[in-house]
């Protein structure tokens, strides 16, 4: 998977000289344009792993920052309106991640999200603790880090 990266990112800077035009639009069209070129060279081999990788890696990267362009502006309301609208809690979330990587990855995503915390992490690694600002059902906040943070985790691992 590293050498069809760097594969691609060759044939970016080999499209970027035959063209002499050096702008992050020509790189990223360059970029496109051997990403579909060793799309179709590789296409029915076992090498074709990194086609399916990237295109969720970048989704996962939109998705992150929709979810923190959202937390942010849910602190910024409750900095700039008078009155109290937080429900603190702690929520104790089963883990479907399993190695530590993962698990730290998780916890770093959710404690970069403004209005959450991650807490600790049990012995087994089966349960993290997180403390969020704002509760108004359980059910979906833990639903929600499950089917986004953790889901697109799991989809990237395996």
């Amino acid at each position: 998977m590293k050498n069809r990266f760097l594969t691609n990112l060759l044939l970016t800077f080999i499209w970027l000289a035959l063209t002499g035009n050096f702008t992050y639009s020509n790189f990223l069209f360059g970029f496109l344009l051997s990403y579909f070129i060793l799309t179709v060279i590789t296409r029915g081999t076992r090498k074709a792993r990194y086609f399916r990788l990237l295109p969720k890696v970048i989704g996962f990267i939109f998705y992150f920052l929709w979810e923190l362009l959202k937390a942010n502006f849910q602190v910024a309301y409750e900095v700039m309106t008078p009155g109290y609208h937080m429900t603190p809690a702690i929520i104790k979330y089963p883990l479907k991640v399993q190695s530590d990587l993962q698990i730290t990855f998780l916890a770093n995503l959710i404690t970069l999200t403004p209005g959450t915390l991650t807490l600790d992490v049990s012995d087994d690694k089966k349960v993290m603790y997180i403390h969020t600002m704002y509760l108004k059902d359980r059910e979906s906040f833990i639903n929600g880090i499950k089917n986004g943070f953790e889901k697109r985790i799991l989809e990237i691992v395996r």
